[in-house]
């Protein structure tokens, strides 16, 4: 459920406009650049048969502090209703096709500054939780995902030698211990994952940015057993007219495709994505063979208004 909502939100509705490379625009390090302001977000993923995940979350990020120092926190809620989908529950050896509801809660702190030759330098603490209850369709039988927290965050730097280049790295690792209940009979394991992004960005020419980069994503999960090893590019293209006020947007990101725009105006932006193929790449088909979905933050720029 979180490659729809809190992965995304990670990012940033511009990154994923963009192609998703959260390693150079969407990187922790450059949160200072946003001080002062506070935003919504809302989201949905509509899939081919029917189900729906939607999202909100708002953030708040802190006037300029120490040496340009900005503290940045989200909260984030996502639900699930009526999804229809293939799950393993622990005492069947083959997958039951189900019908549930889920939810995905999570609070998201970051911090980043400004060091010195254009360098920048950002960390993250996260507090997630996930819940799913689904149904047997055949069997009746009553399965519960549930998972605790573990200790998970992020790191992020970036270096812009000039206002024509942009380079940055990203890492997250997400822990945490999983509980699957069917009927009387519960197992559980400790969930991993191990998130690298690196990216380039450069001006091309006027109010244009063209944005290449890749992401590994590294899983294990102690409940399963499983292990997986993902690597994928991402690219986009970025052009601004009417001096930033509108800006144009499209990229591929991993497997899915992308689009999006910027409209801005006073202390008032508001930032769109459009992404066909959401979290394809790393859910696969569980919840749908394709999706569609539509990402949009407002922010406030308070600093303006003081």
């Amino acid at each position: 459920m979180r490659e729809f909502a809190s992965t995304q939100v990670k990012k940033g509705v511009r990154p994923i406009g963009m192609g998703g490379d959260g390693a150079t625009w969407g990187n922790y390090s450059l949160i200072y650049r946003d001080s002062g302001t506070a935003l919504v977000d809302v989201g949905v993923t509509d899939f081919d048969n029917g189900n729906q995940f939607t999202f909100t979350a708002v953030g708040f990020t802190s006037p300029s502090l120490w040496h340009n120092l900005a503290i940045y926190g989200i909260a984030l809620s996502q639900h699930a209703t009526d999804i229809a989908t293939t799950l393993n529950a622990p005492m069947h050896g083959d997958s039951l096709l189900t019908h549930g509801s889920g939810a995905d809660q999570g609070l998201f702190f970051k911090a980043a500054m400004p060091i010195a030759a254009g360098w920048s330098a950002g960390a993250m603490l996260s507090y997630e939780l996930s819940q799913f209850d689904a149904t047997g369709a055949s069997t009746g039988v009553p399965v519960h995902y549930e998972t605790q927290w573990r200790p998970s965050g992020g790191f992020g730097v970036t270096w812009q030698p000039s206002p024509l280049f942009l380079f940055g790295s990203r890492m997250i690792l997400n822990t945490d211990r999983e509980f699957r209940r069917d009927g009387t009979f519960e197992t559980s394991g400790t969930a991993k994952s191990f998130e690298w992004r690196l990216g380039a960005s450069a001006a091309i020419w006027s109010g244009a940015l063209l944005d290449i980069g890749g992401t590994r994503v590294a899983r294990t999960n102690g409940l399963s057993g499983r292990k997986s090893t993902i690597v994928n590019p991402n690219v986009g293209l970025e052009q601004s007219f009417l001096r930033g006020n509108l800006v144009l947007r499209a990229g591929h990101d991993e497997t899915a495709t992308t689009g999006g725009f910027t409209v801005r105006r006073g202390q008032l932006k508001a930032d769109v994505a459009y992404v066909d193929g959401l979290g394809l790449a790393r859910a696969g088909t569980i919840f749908g063979a394709t999706s569609r979905s539509v990402i949009v933050t407002f922010m406030y720029d308070y600093r303006a208004r003081r």
